[in-house]
């Protein structure tokens, strides 16, 4: 295969990937928006109970993510039961990784309020996270569900579902947020039975074409799924855990960046929310890119084929890179005016924040780099089924490194917001260069770099 057709295979199978990302990210921006119209006590409510919630997922998804690399890796080798026990035991482990968490979602409030929340802000956020926790179960089948056709390559279904699934929450909050069309006004109890809705059609959605779409009927997914298969079950669960505390740890980085923000002050606060947006949309490229460096890495891993498995990664690389370039170009030429959309004129403390948001995107420029080339490189490794080390080198640099690095230097040292976000440069680069030297140390060797 020529380096131009790994070039547009890995755009057809990431393109998808990356518009789902994307259309993921708008569900939450738009959870947001109509929240805050509806009012700031159950915007201020929704966002802590989503953060908690999506954390818990995270953390669950890891077995999801393990199956795209298990999968592939079975597919290179044309292996139809490989495929098949990899994600029948991966919807076991999700399910009962889902049931595990329920606990604490349920009984949420007593938790907020021992970590300093409010009286009201913790009653409102468990109000929400008593029905979202019906969908913790579903999000986390419908997370195996796309990896499972991510790794057969079919990404167009993922994308056209989670797009779907878009249009259906905004659907569903105007009705039942609002009290619209005849429906209860429900607040932000009707934002949660919306996401509750949403995650449950995803998942009927993917599961029937699983089944029954064009081409799947050969993989027989749902063929004795009842079924434990233990020797399959251990191996997800050893190569999902890892991915789930990697995924945590990089969550947990951002939340406590911000609480190194609200050190420096509301305006700070404000900006770095806005500008993590920014460089949250932009990243979303790059996550796409890497979840379709999984499964290319995977299926010649599985395959055997030293040679191919190097050019698709240098493929997924190059295509990244090409990627971070434009967010660069547009984060210095356009950075005021992307920060300006997300600030009201008239209030008196935009100025400040204009100024300072600006700045951070200057600095997410090099963020991009760095944080591309880390997620990256953990993409490919995941394709190589290496899990644990990645694990060990995220936990490292972004805890030992990266957080301290952001304090010395945002707090100790004075500069500020912009001292804040350098250290977390500081800390992404080193699991950037951790986790590239690891793969090239892993990926085979072709035959000629072998004789040599």
């Amino acid at each position: 295969m020529t380096f131009a057709h790994h070039l547009r295979r890995t755009l057809l199978l990431g393109l998808p990937l990356v518009g789902s990302q994307l259309a993921q990210i708008l569900i939450g921006v738009t959870d947001t928006a109509m929240l805050g119209r509806y009012s700031v006590e159950a915007l201020a409510a929704g966002t802590l109970a989503h953060t908690v919630f999506f954390s818990l997922l995270l953390l669950c998804a890891g077995f999801a993510f393990a199956v795209m690399g298990m999968a592939s890796d079975a597919a290179g080798r044309a292996d139809e039961r490989a495929v098949r026990r990899a994600t029948r035991m991966g919807l076991w482990l999700s399910v009962l990784a889902g049931l595990v968490v329920l606990p604490p979602l349920i009984l949420s409030a007593p938790i907020l309020r021992a970590l300093g929340q409010g009286e009201m802000l913790a009653a409102d956020a468990q109000a929400y996270l008593r029905i979202a926790a019906l969908g913790m179960v579903p999000a986390l089948v419908s997370f195996t569900l796309r990896s499972h056709l991510s790794a057969l390559e079919r990404t167009r279904v993922v994308l056209w579902s989670t797009l779907l699934a878009a249009l259906l929450n905004v659907g569903l909050n105007w009705l039942l947020i609002f009290g619209n069309a005849g429906f209860p006004e429900l607040g932000i109890r009707g934002a949660a039975i919306a996401s509750v809705g949403v995650q449950v059609l995803t998942t009927a959605v993917l599961a029937l074409y699983a089944a029954r779409g064009p081409g799947m009927a050969r993989w027989e997914l749902f063929r004795n799924i009842h079924r434990f298969d233990r020797e399959v079950f251990v191996r997800v669960a050893r190569l999902g855990w890892p991915i789930g505390l990697t995924h945590l740890s990089e969550s947990g980085l951002f939340a406590a960046s911000a609480l190194l923000m609200g050190l420096l002050g509301t305006e700070a606060l404000a900006a770095h929310g806005i500008a993590i947006q920014v460089a949250a949309a932009t990243f979303m490229v790059h996550l796409g890119l890497s979840q379709a460096a999984t499964v290319r890495v995977g299926r010649f891993a599985g395959g055997g084929d030293a040679v191919e498995l190097r050019r698709a990664a240098r493929a997924a690389a190059l295509l990244s890179a090409g990627a971070v370039v434009l967010s660069m170009g547009v984060y210095f030429g356009a950075g005021r005016a992307i920060i300006a959309l997300f600030i009201d004129p008239a209030d008196p403390q935009a100025p400040v924040i204009l100024a300072i948001g600006a700045r951070l995107l200057i600095v997410a420029a090099l963020f991009q780099a760095v944080d591309a080339a880390q997620i990256m490189a953990l993409g490919m490794l995941r394709g190589l089924q290496d899990t644990h080390r990645p694990m060990i080198y995220a936990v490292v640099a972004y805890w030992l490194i990266g957080m301290p690095t952001s304090w010395l230097l945002g707090i100790e040292a004075g500069l500020g917001p912009e001292g804040v976000w350098l250290g977390l440069v500081t800390g992404l680069g080193a699991a950037a260069i951790a986790m590239t030297l690891r793969f090239v140390r892993l990926a085979p060797a072709a035959p000629a770099e072998a004789a040599a």
